[in-house]
């Protein structure tokens, strides 16, 4: 029992710490989001608008990365001790990789010397590789309640950048001017995902924050950026539209990124208290278990082990019975030590269906990631058209999204 509540204590401490990274990681996404839609714009309209702001939110993210980087060092023993982080040292790589990549990204666009789509596509590739690793980050939690607060979390991020995404796409065509068939189904699908991302936070998250979600997607400006949606789905490339809807469109969807960035610090406050509030216990709780057993340790016991009868109730449970032993060691001692074993199997029993519950969470989205990118490579289509197959094939069956991914990587591992 002391061994497993030392256990306990030793990877809250890791999450204590984890939560900075996280927060860090948070915090740069939110600055190349806004590098990402300050060079779409700068892009869009070939270099006549926003270069002073692309060029704040460039400084400004490479501070965040800087900010990442200390974090990343501060923890950089307990990544490379912790036995479950094998796979959170690989997103983290990955990540880091990507991000030796943002120099020449910046160049080239300052350069101009690619299109918006290509920018867009490279920068939200940044991005989610860096999600990705608060993904890692929630595999190797064992407390459900943290466990739950890292799915909202991730779920939130992606929707945010989802979001991102759109102001990115909306921006590019509200810019030119137009928008084709290609840009009207990107938006349509990203409004979409993202809605369904912002769905899972709402299962998952604190009740603060979920109100703070609420109360961002019942504000009056959600009324204006509908508008907005519904001329770029219907506008067709042979019609243009007004010079001055792409200021409104960036300003209306950066306040929403803003919004989204207030929940977002909402779930980090909240999974940083549960931190601190879980390690508060589970030291408390050590140290009354070291205490009791330091206590039996003073008593003599006989040789030959004690005898503990125990019966069952109506209900199956186990209770304790008395404790006899040749030397009269009284009942109370045999009781405690029982009602320890089970409160600490009942607490397990528990956290571990909570655990399961929240890491289903966690699967159906990898699963539904590793469907898509099969529809891709078997289908020979892009990533919106994948999730578009994907849905279809759900709404035809009339299933649900992580049943049907499930067959389709089901069915992919036996044929290969």
């Amino acid at each position: 029992m002391i061994a497993s509540r030392r256990c306990e204590l030793r990877n809250l401490q890791y999450f204590l710490q984890m939560g900075k990274l996280v927060q860090s990681i948070g915090n740069l996404v939110h600055g190349l989001q806004r590098e990402r839609g300050a060079c779409t714009m700068f892009l869009g309209s070939k270099g006549e608008k926003f270069g002073s702001e692309r060029t704040l939110t460039v400084a400004e993210s490479t501070r965040l990365y800087s900010v990442f980087e200390q974090a990343l060092a501060e923890i950089h023993e307990e990544l490379t001790t912790h036995l479950v982080s094998s796979h959170l040292l690989a997103h983290i790589a990955s990540a880091l990789h990507g991000l030796e990549g943002l120099t020449a990204l910046r160049a080239r666009v300052k350069a101009q010397s690619l299109p918006v789509s290509e920018a867009t596509e490279s920068y939200s590739a940044l991005i989610q590789s860096l999600i990705v690793v608060v993904l890692g980050a929630a595999d190797t939690a064992v407390d459900p309640s943290l466990v739950r607060l890292l799915v909202a979390m991730v779920h939130l991020m992606n929707g945010k950048e989802l979001c991102g995404q759109e102001r990115a796409v909306g921006s590019a065509g509200f810019s030119q001017g137009r928008f084709d068939n290609a840009l009207t189904q990107r938006i349509a699908h990203l409004i979409e995902t993202q809605e369904q991302c912002f769905e899972v936070f709402l299962s998952f998250a604190d009740e603060q924050s979920c109100e703070l979600l609420l109360n961002l997607r019942a504000h009056g400006r959600e009324n204006e950026i509908k508008r907005l949606r519904q001329l770029a789905c219907s506008v067709g490339r042979y019609k243009t539209i007004g010079p001055d809807a792409a200021d409104d469109w960036f300003a209306l969807m950066s306040e929403r990124m803003d919004g989204l960035k207030e929940v977002e610090e909402s779930v980090e406050s909240s999974f940083h208290g549960r931190c601190v509030e879980r390690f508060a216990e589970a030291r408390r709780a050590l140290a009354h278990r070291e205490t009791l057993m330091a206590s039996f340790g003073q008593l003599e016991f006989p040789a030959q082990p004690l005898l503990v009868l125990c019966e069952s109730d109506v209900s199956g449970e186990v209770q304790a019975g008395d404790v006899w032993s040749s030397e009269g060691i009284g009942q109370h001692s045999g009781r405690s030590i029982f009602d320890l074993v089970q409160e600490q199997s009942r607490r397990l029993q528990q956290m571990s269906e909570d655990l399961r519950s929240a890491e289903d969470a966690l699967e159906d989205r990898r699963t539904q990631e590793k469907a898509v990118l099969l529809l891709m490579r078997h289908r020979k289509v892009d990533n919106d058209e994948a999730h578009r197959v994907l849905r279809k094939l759900a709404m035809d069956q009339g299933k649900k999204l992580p049943e049907v991914a499930r067959a389709l990587v089901s069915m992919a591992d036996i044929l290969t």
